[in-house]
């Protein structure tokens, strides 16, 4: 016998995690389901380079170094002598190369690129699931990036629009949609403020119409593009991507809450240098400051602050008094990237699981040891993971179905296979259906990806609780802090919650989106199932039956139990399409779960049984088995 040491005895083997795209049976099976087989062959091979370039050691050092060298405001926003004077944010260098990449990548353009149509966002989508454990957070700006491209290009699109709003939206866009890092922009989007969080009808921020005079030296001299005619004056409580190009934000005028595209800089010719004394001009912020950076829990590489804007310059989108309408524009793309993005968390937390499972032994009682992968209880546990984890996937890709066709209305594309044809709305009720799915999406998908993270965290025992920096591929600690914040921000729980109800319940549009959701869970059952069928009739008899004053103590009950039969119809028709044991065992312990099943417990011996965990965990692979032949 002879004692370990720090470099002697046992050290465990390194996991390895490969390519997601090749590995994930879940992302393969989803991409089937629901994108045409001529576009997922052309676009495969750049999925599967992306995933190749999410675990390239040079990109996990980039993030490790976000994660190091964390944001922060140079002087504290003062000069020596304590004078205020421009907040400098400085940022790592992980995190610009990180998003010189995803605008490289176009993970936000990519949505407003010609070719896939409708499809467009479910590969954009699919992407972001594959990369977001390793973007450090950089997905966020993304987000709201993508938020302000889709409600600019709908701006542009009207007819009344005058021409220098367009000269100006067209710009913003231009930059919004560019692939080059040197020409590309992010977006803020500045709501949140101290007297409402999420009730932003309680805003603070003022903007008042003021143009400046035509011969004002402030404009940008490169592009010839002027300062917005509104001057706007307040304090943001809460602003993600602090380091973007510009924002889109809200503020009251004599008509009401508007919304206001504002850029973050502005050129002034009489800037005084601090080093040198002299006026040779400059770039300076556009009457904005930063107050602090917020102390966070999790998301600690994104620059997240309290700003105070004073006279910045900015231009009225839309009508005024309008902003919450303009603004859910953003909301409902945002809204959908947090849960993709705690889908990207997943994925990478049951890959990292997966290869663990692999290589770590246990005892198997009499001496004996065994991989994790043949521990029935483990596999036990990772299966149910994936089950959630292939629903959530399941739910999260028909919203991005849904939200491509509502982006490309006059698309003569098909759907891929019958069965989506069957769940695909008319075209009626496209933006209703929607306008549900946003809300139940976000609030499930995003608590959920939480729990499930967790229990991959879990999984690794001690070492999954430890930030693995070292090893960063391996930090599901990470990933865990971050996805914290998905249930948090873009509304709450409750906040969703209580607008499904409202949405539901509105005079004029809540029948169209309760005939949207009856069409969908019947026509994705067809029959079939009875407890899906009279789960849901519950559930609309009481949204119908009951006031909205008196279902908003009941909300999160309502949106938690559409949210478990949308999912249930969505795995009906994946277990119907094609011969996938897999996906056929994967619904049956779903329904089951969730009391939708009219079917008893499949009796298996303990082989079969931890052969059907396995398959579900590892996928199946095409292999006839005896645990299939006894669904």
């Amino acid at each position: 016998m002879e004692p370990s040491s720090a470099t002697k005895g046992f050290f465990q083997k390194l996991p390895t995690v490969g390519n997601q795209f090749l590995e994930d049976d879940t992302v393969q099976r989803v991409l089937k389901l629901f994108v045409p087989q001529d576009i997922l062959s052309k676009e495969a091979t750049e999925i599967e380079q992306l995933c190749e370039d999410a675990l390239d050691p040079v990109v996990l050092d980039w993030v490790s170094d976000a994660e190091r060298n964390q944001p922060y405001v140079s002087g504290g926003g003062k000069n020596a002598f304590g004078q205020p004077n421009s907040s400098k944010l400085v940022l790592s260098e992980g995190w610009r190369q990180l998003q010189n990449l995803g605008f490289e990548k176009g993970l936000s353009a990519q949505g407003y690129e010609p070719g896939l149509e409708q499809y467009t966002r479910i590969v954009q989508y699919m992407r972001l699931v594959l990369w977001e454990g390793s973007s450090a957070n950089t997905s966020c700006p993304q987000a709201m990036q993508d938020g302000a491209s889709r409600l600019l290009q709908r701006q542009l699109s009207k007819d009344g629009l005058n021409p220098t709003d367009r000269k100006v939206f067209q710009n913003a866009f231009d930059h919004l949609v560019s692939r080059d890092p040197k020409n590309a922009w992010t977006s803020g989007q500045w709501m949140t403020e101290r007297p409402g969080g999420s009730d932003v009808s309680q805003s603070e921020t003022v903007a008042t119409y003021a143009p400046l005079s035509p011969d004002s030296p402030l404009c940008d001299p490169a592009e010839g593009i002027p300062l917005g005619p509104w001057s706007i004056s307040g304090f943001k409580w809460f602003s993600s991507a602090t380091d973007s190009n510009m924002a889109i934000l809200l503020a009251k005028t004599p008509r009401g809450l508007s919304a206001f595209y504002a850029p973050m800089r502005r050129h002034n010719p009489s800037l005084v240098t601090s080093a040198t004394g002299k006026s040779g001009g400059g770039w300076e912020l556009n009457g904005v400051s930063i107050s602090r950076l917020k102390n966070k829990m999790g998301t600690k590489s994104l620059p997240t602050a309290e700003l105070e804007l004073d006279g910045m310059r900015g231009w009225l989108i839309g009508e005024e008094g309008k902003g919450i309408r303009e603004i859910s524009t953003i909301l409902t793309i945002t809204r959908v990237r947090t849960s993709v993005g705690g889908l990207g968390y997943l994925s990478r937390s049951l890959a990292v699981a997966r290869a663990f499972a692999k290589v770590r032994e246990v005892g198997a009682g009499r001496g004996a040891r065994i991989k994790l992968s043949d521990n029935p209880l483990h596999m036990k546990t990772l299966s149910d993971v994936t089950v959630e984890y292939h629903g959530l996937m399941l739910f999260a890709f028909y919203s991005a179905y849904v939200m491509g066709m509502e982006e490309h209305p006059s698309s003569k594309m098909p759907p891929p296979s019958s069965a989506i044809a069957r769940i695909t709305p008319s075209r009626e009720l496209v933006s209703p259906l929607l306008r549900v799915l946003t809300p139940i999406l976000k609030a499930y998908c995003s608590k959920q990806c939480i729990t499930q993270i967790y229990t991959c965290m879990e999984s690794l025992g001690g070492v999954g609780y430890l930030e693995n920096s070292e090893t960063e591929y391996l930090n599901i600690a990470r990933l865990f802090r971050d996805a914290c914040v998905l249930s948090i921000w873009e509304g709450t729980t409750d906040v969703l919650s209580t607008d499904l109800i409202r949405a539901l319940k509105h005079p004029r549009e809540g029948p169209a989106s309760m005939k949207a959701l009856d069409q969908l869970i019947c026509a994705a059952v067809q029959g079939r199932n009875e407890k899906i069928t009279k789960a849901w009739e519950a559930v609309k008899h009481e949204v119908e039956r009951t006031s909205q004053a008196d279902l908003l103590n009941r909300a999160r009950e309502i949106l938690w139990r559409i949210s478990e039969v949308l999912i249930g119809g969505l795995h009906e028709v994946d277990s119907c399409t094609g011969d996938d044991p897999r996906s056929r065992e994967i619904c049956h312990r779903y329904l089951l779960k969730k009391d939708l099943s009219g079917h008893p417990v499949v009796e298996r011996n303990s082989k079969d049984e931890l052969a059907a965990c396995q398959a579900i965990v590892f996928g199946g692979r095409g292999k006839t088995t005896e645990w299939a032949s006894k669904l």
